[in-house]
């Protein structure tokens, strides 16, 4: 290949790079850090030099975005089906952050993507939707709402959890930051209920083709999922201050609310999977998006090791020591997908732009 057909093909990726393929992060740091937990000691740091490179590089692909292609970058930030992706951003980095703490011990590196997190979510969810908000024309619920809408909720709960995991270093202003993370928590989960119950209609009431259940929906179980590891997070740092210990059967009632919310939704989402894949036969081949299922397999089998440490449910452990597997297999499969998708880019036709359904 030329240099001016590559010039071209990195030119076409940066013009169309999906919003949500921060989701690789998120993926990518989770499994590492349920590998962690279950003793993989090896697979975890070499999942965290994986996400080091993935986050830097699509750090510069983005911001090459922003100043080559500005118009395209502030238009998908404001569409209703697109823009969601960008909360990828924010989860992405905060994941990575607890990533880096937990399996690398690096907590001011920690430090500092919690506080571009937080920066970051501030600017995308006001900005989001505030322009969803005051958008007109407005498209029909099953035009401009998808399973990546829950992105927001998982950036939100993403931040409580790295928060809460930094705040146990700090010699000051721990009480303020534990109550800035508690905040968050419950504000996530608010955000859920009202994102979810459109997200139930849609599927209910609304026509749903093979298409159109796209791998963002496991975000339904995903989002429930984080949920369950902020609280966990939170209940297993309630010595930490004297207010999280007084409201600490509130915290585990709404934490096992979460997990088991969260569990429901997974025998359901598999059988509609195999319904959109085997009984439809539609095409089952690498798209970004696949990315939003993958986090959510590792984050359950986090949220439930975490639940069990916390609740002393030891009869739980036996969930997230298979399902470790499912997760880490959904991730070499996607990866595979990723490289054999790059190659056969650099080699064939045009990218395409991602259209989320």
């Amino acid at each position: 290949m030329s240099s001016q057909s590559l010039r071209n093909k990195v030119n076409q990726t940066v013009e169309n790079l999906f919003p949500g393929y921060f989701a690789l992060v998120m993926a990518t740091g989770i499994v590492s850090i349920a590998s962690h937990l279950l003793g993989m000691s090896v697979l975890a740091w070499l999942l965290l030099y994986v996400n080091l490179a993935a986050y830097g590089i699509l750090w510069l692909l983005t911001l090459s975005r922003i100043l080559r292609y500005f118009e395209d970058f502030a238009a998908d930030l404001v569409d209703h089906a697109r823009g969601p992706g960008f909360f990828t951003l924010i989860a992405g980095t905060c994941v990575l952050g607890s990533q880096l703490d937990l399996v690398a011990g690096k907590t001011g590196i920690a430090r500092g993507l919690f506080f571009l997190g937080t920066g970051l979510w501030l600017l995308i969810m006001y900005i989001f939707f505030t322009a969803v908000t005051v958008k007109n024309p407005k498209p029909s619920l099953e035009r401009g709402l998808n399973g990546a809408w829950l992105i927001a909720i998982v950036a939100t709960q993403s931040i409580s959890i790295l928060g809460t995991v930094i705040s146990s270093r700090l010699q000051t202003g721990r009480n303020e930051l534990l109550f800035f993370t508690l905040a968050m928590f419950l504000f996530g989960i608010m955000l859920y209920i009202l994102t979810i119950g459109l997200i139930f209609y849609r599927w209910i009431f609304v026509n749903m083709d093979p298409k159109e259940l796209t791998p963002p929906y496991w975000i339904n179980m995903g989002a429930l999922a984080i949920s369950t590891l902020a609280g966990d997070t939170l209940i297993l740092n309630a010595s930490q201050w004297d207010f999280l210990g007084a409201v600490l059967p509130f915290l585990r009632g709404l934490t096992l609310f979460c997990w088991a919310s969260g569990t429901w939704w997974i025998p359901l989402l598999f059988i509609v999977g195999a319904w959109r894949h085997l009984y439809r036969r539609y095409p089952l081949k690498y798209d970004p998006q696949y990315w939003g299922m993958v986090f959510p397999l590792g984050m359950y089998t986090t949220c439930t090791f975490q639940l069990a440490k916390a609740e002393g449910l030891s009869f739980l452990h036996a969930i997230p020591e298979y399902f470790v597997y499912v997760a880490i297999v959904a991730w070499a499969a996607t990866f595979l997908g990723l490289l054999y998708s790059l190659i056969k880019g650099l080699l064939g036709g045009p990218s395409k732009r991602t259209q989320p359904a």
